[in-house]
């Protein structure tokens, strides 16, 4: 008999006592696992998540969560080939769409990974924005933070991407510092199942981290508070239904849902065939309608074509889909598998039935010869390009056939297929093959609104361009109406959906203890030796260096041309720059007084500072005339160690000041500092 797949709660596997439902391979038939419909303790769960593994996640910074995400992509890298991959088989995946999954999924890590490294901080707050001066004398101040949420987010996933939908949404929920309960699609649980027993295994998560459900999922937003975070992927319907439960409303659960939408892809009136991107189209579609079998939330659905292209269209797909190979994916040379389940292909017949009433068949389809000729043990479906009879019919913009599926719809010009990609209601993503930039401008703008992404394939980014279909980390997945008007991933975007945003008002002193960053104002620590001498670890927040002075000569500005080169006439030409309205005369160099002030607060000899490695918010305020006199303050505003590195970041606050005491230039300094030798 086929394993009982089981819930892991409160750090312990639940082994359910009831039978379950076989869940059975999508292309044999043949039971792969069982599915209870035995409740579990959801309360005590997620009481557990809360208490146990918020505390724990966040006492890390962002920085060790981002190393644990690193070295857990590798863990589960390891085991794609050997594990995943077979596994994957059964849910009628080929060897690419289980790369599409399984790869893609573990991507998410080390993208997410890479950029909790790179730009959040060694801290356990997350910035937004600059400080806000809220009185005259700037004793008064103000700032936006993030700081995670004290409840957990609750994962509720599709049947079609078992492996990338669970981690896309783990690795910034996690990088934020928020435990996570993946309840997954029962249909390919036990490839979810199998990849989070893995996650377990390897013992980097914190206790409370994770949680499974592979149970009936009984009161599963029942017990959620207005500190969790939902997260769901699915059916439109599904979505409207979970977003109205009474605890979601009454607790204003954060809810965010990406549902099945009609994307579309636009073929441009300069696209004819023998173009590039006409050929680019044929390709991407083809490949949207046979990768995963058309089980992607991103498919197209709906291709709007030039009416007088659309024949050579269906001319160059059917040669196209002519050479696909449908069968079961273990078998050499088979190039789409199956539906992931025999249900899933009675419901891709009842929407085509839907649609029968507007369009016309002209290739594939569920009665064709092609299709008769498949195996009937399991969920197979010959690729099937319909065509809309109207362009306006409702079923075409409204019925969505999960599968290996595309509508051809055509258009007479850029304003119609602008209204007729609205249609959808919200789509995840659409896509412009075209080399006119006046026709992939008006499109883009047109229909941007009603999308989460839109992709603009030529000539010139086809070599590297990822596809209609390909959701990436650093870019957001979600669109608005029928998609679910929500959003995940988008890089930085996606950790601060599980993350609380709070302004905090007070004083300098307060604000720089509540963020761990020196705000100008806040304390500042003075010591006889060079801040330059320090290693990371001795560093203090707020230390300072108050510079020499230097005056300024003309011989200084005309050593600067000489050096550089740069003889713009407010350093040269006298009565230029005395017509100048901002000089009134010669002024120095901008970048003659950062490098001039460079050389008033560098301690020159060997130490642990190893490189400057950049300025930021730089801003010349005052002009610098000759006669006139700069002197600085540095002082240390943040501090960052890399986990992988024998040195750390140091931001150093930079402020630059006349004889007047008034402003000359402001700007952060940027620096790689040593550790202290272990």
């Amino acid at each position: 008999m086929a394993e009982l797949l089981r819930s892991y709660l409160g750090d312990q596997w639940v082994t359910p006592t009831d039978e379950g439902l076989e869940l059975l391979d999508a292309s044999t038939s043949q039971p792969v696992a069982r599915w209870s419909n035995e409740p579990v303790d959801v309360a005590a769960a997620y009481d557990y998540a809360r208490t146990v593994g918020g505390p724990a996640l966040r006492r890390m910074t962002f920085t060790e969560r981002a190393a644990i995400l690193k070295q857990l992509a590798t863990y589960l890298n390891d085991r794609r080939e050997s594990d995943y991959y077979p596994l994957s088989f059964a849910t009628g995946a080929t060897l690419f769409d289980s790369k599409f999954d399984v790869d893609g999924g573990i991507g998410v890590l080390f993208a997410y990974s890479s950029k909790g490294r790179r730009e959040l901080p060694d801290s356990t707050v997350y910035l937004d924005g600059p400080v806000e001066q809220a009185s005259k004398d700037g004793s008064f101040v103000a700032q936006h933070i993030y700081t995670p949420k004290h409840g957990l987010a609750l994962f509720i996933n599709a049947f079609n991407f078992p492996v990338w939908g669970m981690l896309e949404k783990f690795a910034p929920a996690f990088l934020a510092g928020i435990p996570v309960v993946v309840k997954p699609a029962e249909q390919t649980a036990y490839l979810t199942a199998k990849v989070f027993a893995d996650m377990v295994e390897s013992q980097l998560l914190p206790p409370g981290a994770i949680s499974l459900v592979c149970a009936a999922p009984d009161g599963l937003l029942d017990h959620l508070t207005g500190q969790d975070v939902v997260s769901f992927t699915g059916s439109a319907d599904t979505a409207r239904q979970l977003r109205q439960h009474p605890v979601v409303i009454r607790e204003s659960v954060k809810f965010t849902a990406e549902a099945d939408s009609l994307n579309c892809a636009i073929l441009g009136p300069d696209a004819v065939a023998g173009e590039p991107e006409f050929d680019l189209f044929i390709r991407e579609l083809t490949r949207e309608i046979t990768v995963k079998a058309g089980q992607k939330c991103t498919a197209i659905r709906r291709a709007f074509v030039p009416s007088g292209q659309v024949e050579p269209v269906i001319e160059a797909l059917t040669a196209k889909l002519s050479k696909v190979v449908v069968g079961d994916p273990r078998v050499e040379g088979t190039t789409m598998g199956a539906l992931a389940t025999l249900e899933q292909r009675e419901q891709l017949a009842a929407n085509l039935e839907k649609l029968a009433t507007d369009t016309d068949v002209v290739i594939g389809g569920l009665d064709s010869p092609a299709a008769k000729a498949l195996p009937d043990t399991g969920a197979f479906v010959a690729p099937t390009v319909l065509r809309a009879r109207n362009a306006t019919a409702d079923s075409v913009h409204t019925v969505e056939p999960f599968g290996p599926v595309a509508t051809l719809i055509g258009y007479q010009g850029t304003d119609e297929v602008v209204e007729l990609a609205a249609r959808g209601e919200g789509s995840l993503a659409g896509s412009v093959y075209s080399y006119d930039p006046d026709f992939v401008r008006e499109v883009v703008l047109g229909a941007a609104a009603h999308h989460g992404r839109m992709l603009v394939v030529d000539r010139d980014d086809a070599r590297s361009s990822t596809g209609h279909g390909s959701p990436l980390p650093m870019l957001v997945h979600g669109g608005p109406g029928r998609a679910g008007g929500g959003e995940e991933l988008g890089g930085i975007r996606g950790v601060l959906h599980f993350m609380q945003r709070t302004a905090v008002q007070g004083s300098p002193r307060a604000l720089a203890a509540v963020t761990g960053r020196w705000v100008p104002g806040a304390p500042t620590v003075t010591e006889d030796e060079h801040p330059f001498r320090k290693h990371l670890e001795d560093l203090a927040i707020g230390q300072v260096l108050f510079t020499d002075s230097h005056t300024v000569t003309a011989e200084d500005i005309d050593s600067f041309v000489a050096l550089t080169g740069d003889s713009f006439y407010a350093h040269t030409d006298p009565e230029a720059a005395a017509r100048n309205p901002l000089f009134g005369g010669i002024v120095a160099h901008g970048y003659y007084v950062i490098s001039r002030v460079a050389g008033l607060f560098v301690e020159p000899s060997s130490g642990p500072v190893l490189a400057n490695y950049g300025l930021d918010n730089l801003r010349f305020i005052t002009p610098v005339k000759v006669g006139d006199s700069i002197r600085a303050q540095l002082t240390c505003k943040e501090k960052k160690a890399r986990q992988t590195e024998d040195y750390g970041e140091v931001r150093w606050d930079l402020i630059v000041r006349n004889q007047d005491d008034e402003l000359v230039a402001t700007y952060d300094v940027l620096t790689l500092v040593a550790k202290r030798a272990s």
